[in-house]
């Protein structure tokens, strides 16, 4: 049934706003103000950072003292990005107070703010986002002493003047500090980075080393490796490889990093003499070194007056960066010596920051900028003052992952000066000085830069956004605080069909752990409710859909003025474009993947929609080569996928199915008459007789049985088939590349993977019975005794087993001339076993996407053991 439509009302708000927060973490002493806290990861809340970093890199990030100085709407984005990324401890510098311009882009800070401590107002709100992180303050003037406690230090507001004094201090620290300066002016932004003379970066991408089967290396100077043509290779030239597992030309299995160069799809060229080597005969891995990589920083001195090479973000504006460059000097000129900002609109304050900024070029001699664009600076200036959201929560995500970058050794940095602008988003028409003038209200800010008419269309704008996860909590934080749906006539409706996980916690900042189970649009608009108090917005629980045009009806679409997806798949994305395009609806497209991102405007009538394009259908692997013949990591995920799905979601499903129909269930499966409907019946009665558990014990032994047959006796039954001298029938050896001949595992208790794949998978299957998990499970010791007493029959081959080696079949299931009379057999035992079964008996169906929910709260997720 579908979940009523329905909105957040006032007693809902109430008491989803009251829910105390477990205590603060405690403050650091006096004497050591970074008190030690060891590297502990909480794998249940850090899962997704876990896959992106790496637990080591982890480990130097949890270990980690940041500064965060300035906390306007840029500093408060980084403070927040940090403590949610788990540092040791973070340190809020400001001697500012509130007021109400803060307020556009500062979402820690209410009206109830204005007048206190900027760093200090930051606070509660911002422990709440980690518990585990320590957060002090620096409410006075900051010394450079001062900052030998952090391993990095970030400033959002400071001179040139006094930024070059810190980083020359930093710089020459030992070990070096790593400091970075970033600034948010309007439309316009900036980061610059210094990680020391000296620093290396142990891992420049992230991503896994490429790797490749080998098919033939030539005897030759240099010598030609082939690869097999089932996958592309990612090499490039310069790579560094190493080989393993080659037969015959056994000289390259050293492990010594080799240089290859003229890199093509299937093939390279080594940098090496083999006329000497051995003859190829088969087999071998070739995979890539990522060696680390060291990069010398120049100080704020010394790149800002020879800047190098830009980080481009927009090469439409390849002419802007060094323009930028001049406007963020002249600004500290203006601002250095009037005391103030350029007032907005103000022509006169527009002419003296151009003014400063000529005179910076004329004494750049040669490398001076040809051409200054004046309209630009006076954009430049006009809105110098504001620090608006969206700029805010661009940057605070650069800039916090440049801290984690220089914390960890992982990912290229930014090397050195990032700017960006984005002068487009201002209206068409002229903006009159009049209509930038301040209002006295919490949009001032904006109000500077895009004018009083513009704010006011904002607010009464009527937005739909589908989901209200990471992306979605980003996208309510900046929708309130920049006004939009903040009037009577304007609505925000957001809808998302799920509930609040522990893993959320750590990147969704607007829920809490009191939180969890709770639905995530509902508790979402309640957060951002709480940053803007006007803001008018419905929270619903129904997923859009072809299924739900009853609650998104022709007359929700075409009252809408915009919508923004915040969905995690492609069927959903591809919807609502759909419904966008009929309604002639803009749409704001983005998605994450780890450390990358995309994003998509689509205007109707101006740019493509998403839909227009799409991406290349993904190459199936073979049935057979997924099961028997794995030769790559996909190979083995889409095994354990279809592994999962067919022992923890579709048998439970079909065991429901024919316990609340029996009659109709065996009518199905005779109408059918095929191999399916005969497995199908089969499974069901494994899952019903054979493999029943009733109690936890009976879990474990199931899940001790699986491992033999996965990873011991299908490999022994493959082995006995095929030997590894087997060969084919036009007289080539059958393990030839790609198949790679297989060792079967010999089970041990001691064995922490081993352990773990087995309590993963005893407690999904006692979660699919209904059993209770005991506490001794989470005991290695006693989960081994009981693992041990388990009895294993050895193994007998079969003779004549045939193993699908086809690459065409499309189904590992074999027909037969009878399988209607078996079927008919298979349903008589399986109405014999139902009437053993105790009344009301029912499975649990477990879905993959929804695995985070039974992780158990060991440290193991199962999904990742059941795929090791």
């Amino acid at each position: 049934m579908l979940p009523r439509k329905r909105g957040v009302d006032a007693g809902e708000v109430q008491d989803l706003h009251n829910k105390a927060p477990r205590p603060a973490a405690p403050a650091p002493a006096q004497d050591d103000p970074m008190a030690a806290r060891a590297p502990e990861i909480d794998e249940d809340l850090h899962s997704r950072q876990l896959a992106v970093y790496g637990r080591e890199t982890m480990k130097r990030l949890f270990g980690s003292n940041v500064l965060v100085s300035g906390l306007q709407g840029l500093g408060a984005e980084i403070a927040k990005n940090l403590v949610l990324a788990g540092v040791k401890s973070v340190t809020l510098h400001d001697d500012g107070k509130v007021d109400l311009w803060d307020l556009s882009s500062n979402f820690f800070l209410s009206e109830k703010d204005v007048g206190q401590n900027r760093a200090q107002a930051c606070v509660p709100k911002l422990q709440e986002l980690n518990n585990a992180v320590i957060i002090s303050t620096i409410t006075g003037d900051l010394t450079k002493e001062q900052l030998s406690n952090f391993q990095a230090v970030v400033f959002t507001d400071i001179s040139i003047e006094k930024a070059v004094e810190f980083d020359d201090y930093c710089h020459s620290h030992q070990p070096p500090i790593a400091f970075i300066k970033s600034e948010v002016r309007g439309l316009f932004g900036s980061v610059f980075c210094d990680f020391g003379p000296e620093f290396t970066v142990l891992d420049v991408d992230g991503e896994e080393p490429h790797t490749g089967i080998v098919a033939s290396i030539s005897n030759d100077n240099p010598a030609l490796v082939s690869c097999v043509d089932d996958e592309r290779l990612e090499f490039q030239d310069g790579d560094l490889v190493i080989f393993s597992e080659v037969h015959g030309m056994t000289e390259l299995n050293d492990g010594k990093p080799r240089k290859i160069k003229s890199a093509r799809p299937y093939s390279f060229t080594l940098e090496e003499d083999t006329t000497s080597y051995g003859t190829y005969i088969r087999g071998g891995i070739v995979t890539q070194v990522k060696p680390p990589k060291v990069l010398k920083f120049k100080t704020l001195k010394e790149a800002i007056k020879e800047p190098g090479e830009f980080l481009m973000s927009d090469f439409s504006k390849f002419d802007r960066p060094p323009l930028l460059h001049l406007a963020f000097q002249a600004l500290d000129k203006f601002r250095t010596e009037l005391l103030r900002f350029p007032i907005a609109g103000s022509a006169d304050d527009a002419q003296k920051l151009i003014d400063f900024a000529i005179s910076i070029n004329e004494s750049l001699g040669e490398s001076k900028v040809e051409e200054t664009d004046k309209k630009l600076l006076q954009h430049f200036a006009s809105g110098s003052r504001a620090v608006l959201n969206p700029m805010a929560a661009m940057f605070g995500g650069i800039v916090g992952q440049e801290v984690v970058k220089a914390c960890s050794g992982k990912f290229h940095p930014l090397y050195q000066f990032f700017y960006f602008d984005s002068v487009e988003s201002l209206p068409v028409e002229p903006l009159e000085a009049s209509d930038l003038k301040p209002e006295n209200s919490r949009y001032d800010a904006q109000i500077s830069v895009f004018g009083a008419k513009l704010q006011k269309k904002l607010e009464q704008s009527k937005i739909f956004m589908v989901g209200s996860g990471a992306l979605g909590c980003e996208f309510l934080k900046n929708l309130a605080l920049m006004g939009i749906s903040c009037s009577e006539n304007g609505k925000l409706t957001v809808t998302d069909d799920d509930v609040i996980e522990k893993s959320n916690l750590s990147r969704q900042f607007l829920f809490r752990d009191w939180n969890i189970g709770q639905p995530k649009s509902t508790v979402a608009a309640t957060a951002a409710m709480a940053i803007n108090p006007k803001l008018h917005v419905e929270a619903l629980q129904n997923r859009a859909s072809p299924e739900t045009e009853n609650v998104f009806n022709d007359a929700f679409w075409e009252s809408l003025d915009a919508v923004v997806n915040a969905l995690d798949n492609v069927t959903a994305r591809m919807y609502i474009d759909s419904r966008c395009v009929y309604f002639q609806k803009p749409l704001l497209e983005s998605g994450t993947l780890g450390a990358k991102c995309n994003t998509q405007m689509v205007i109707p009538h101006l740019t493509e929609n998403y839909g227009a394009s799409r991406d290349p259908p993904e190459k199936q692997a073979p049935m057979c080569t997924v099961h028997s013949f794995p030769h790559n990591i996909d190979h083995c995920l889409t095994w354990a996928r279809s592994e999962f799905e067919g022992l923890l979601e579709k048998t439970p499903t079909e065991v429901n199915a024919f316990l609340s129909n029996p009659s109709g269930y065996a009518t199905a499966a005779r109408t059918a008459g095929d191999a399916q409907a005969r497995d199908q019946l089969e499974r069901v009665i494994e899952c019903l007789d054979r493999d029943k558990c009733e109690t936890f014990q009976d879990c474990i032994t199931w899940a001790r049985l699986k491992f033999e047959d996965y990873f011991a006796n299908r490999v022994k039954q493959l082995t006995f088939t095929f030997p590894e001298d087997a060969m084919t029938s036009s007289g080539a050896p059958f393990w030839s590349a790609p198949k790679r001949f297989p060792r079967p595992l010999e089970f041990s208790s001691a064995d922490p993977s081993h352990l773990n794949f087995l309590l993963a998978a005893s407690i999904l299957r006692a979660e699919t019975f209904g059993i209770p998990i005991p506490d001794w499970a989470k005991n290695p010791k006693k989960l081994a005794e009981a693992v041990d007493k388990v009895i294993v029959p050895d193994f007998q081959p079969k003779q004549g087993v045939k193993i699908e080696t086809d690459e065409k079949a499309t189904s590992l299931s074999s027909a037969s001339v009878d399988d209607a009379a078996v079927i008919e057999e298979l349903i008589a035992k399986l109405e014999a076993i139902s009437k053993t079964l105790p009344p009301g008996f029912h499975m649990n169906p477990i879905q993959f996407e929804k695995l985070a929910l039974l992780t158990c709260g060991h440290g193991t997720t199962a999904s990742l053991k059941l795929t090791s």
